[in-house]
Order: structure tokens, then sequence, then C-alpha cells
């Protein structure tokens, strides 16, 4: 799913970008009046001649709108257009969660983890561990080379340095041998979790 959602990304912004480049490039070329410049001849009906030409002309920009249909055509598809756009800038900012990990079963077909369960183990035995409040945990990469994301929310007086040490050496790796993996890396970030101030009589 992931590689499918890649490669439409990638024709839609290279059909994008050829549309606008194309358009732009033709305008600037019709605008600065470079065919006359170079002695060359446009096709018929090339729209822009000149620096005074515009995309547009008044002709075609006002054909339809005296139809009743005309504006709520227009404002519908400019939202749903909109709406398309900010879709596709959502799912580009949103980090991408590794559905599924291959795992070596010896047989040489290899068996799959899912892997929010291997993420909700690996979050539930950090929550475990002294100093820790709450854990996220999500995993990234590939199937074959799958990262971990984790945010944690320590208590007011943990060890931030002994948590990443028995976070290091317990549960990631009980998640990596579980997982039957080499190497699992991880992006750990960690907060403090906010508390009240404490009376000192």
């Amino acid at each position: 799913m992931h590689r499918v959602r890649r490669t439409i990304n990638r024709v839609l912004l290279g059909l994008v970008g050829a549309v606008l480049f194309g358009t732009g490039a033709a305008v600037l070329f019709g605008g600065l009046d470079l065919p006359a410049k170079w002695h060359l001849r446009l096709p018929a009906g090339w729209p822009w001649h000149g620096p005074g030409a515009v995309p547009l002309p008044a002709h075609d920009r006002t054909r339809w709108t005296h139809q009743g249909w005309w504006w709520p055509v227009v404002i519908a598809a400019l939202a749903v257009f909109v709406l398309l756009m900010l879709w596709w800038l959502l799912s580009q900012l949103r980090r991408h969660r590794l559905q599924e990990i291959l795992v070596d079963s010896g047989d040489g077909e290899g068996a799959v983890l899912r892997g929010r369960a291997l993420a909700a183990a690996l979050a539930a035995e950090t929550e475990s561990l002294d100093g820790v409040d709450r854990a996220g945990v999500v995993l990234t990469g590939r199937r074959t080379a799958p990262r971990v994301r984790g945010l944690l929310a320590l208590t007011p007086h943990a060890d931030p340095g002994g948590v990443l040490r028995r976070l290091s050496h317990e549960a990631m790796a009980h998640a990596r041998r579980s997982a039957g993996l080499e190497q699992l890396p991880a992006e750990v970030r960690l907060r403090a979790v906010k508390h009240r101030p404490e009376r000192v009589s």
C-alpha cells in the first residue's frame, strides 16, 4: 500500500509539474513576443500574442456567467479541488505506520507479524519500566527493516538516562528477539508529565 501511494504521489507531482511548466512556458513565450523577435510562426489559434495578451480572454471568462448553473458548478468544483489538495497534503505529512513485519520462521518461507501487535506489546512493556508514565509506539520503515518511533511521558522524578538504558536492554531487546530481527533502530522522544507543586513543611 505504501509503495502504491508513493507511486501515485510521484505520478501526480510529475503531471502537475509538467502542466504548470508547459503553461508557464507557453504564456512567457507568447507574452514576451519571442516569436516575432526570432522570426517564428506560431500555430493557428495560439492564444497568447504579445505583452498585452491574457491566458483567458474576456469572452471565454464570461461565456456562461449568465447561466444559473455556472456559479454553483464553479464553487462546487473549487471546493472539491481544495478538499482533495488538503487530503493529499495531510497524507504526505502523516507518518505511515508499518502494517506487518516479515519474520524469518526458519523454513525458508517466513511468517508475517502484525505491526500493531508488536507496537502494542512494546508500548506495554515500556510503560512497565520504572519512571515511565505513558508510552506511545509506532512502527515505520519496511517489512524487512522496521523502525520504532516512540514518545515516552516520564514521571516527575524519573531518571531519563536510566529509562533509556532499560528501554534499550529490556523492552527493545525483547521486541527484537521476538520478531527475529538482527536490529531494530528506534527514535524515542521524552517528555515530563506535569504535576502539581509539592508542599514542603
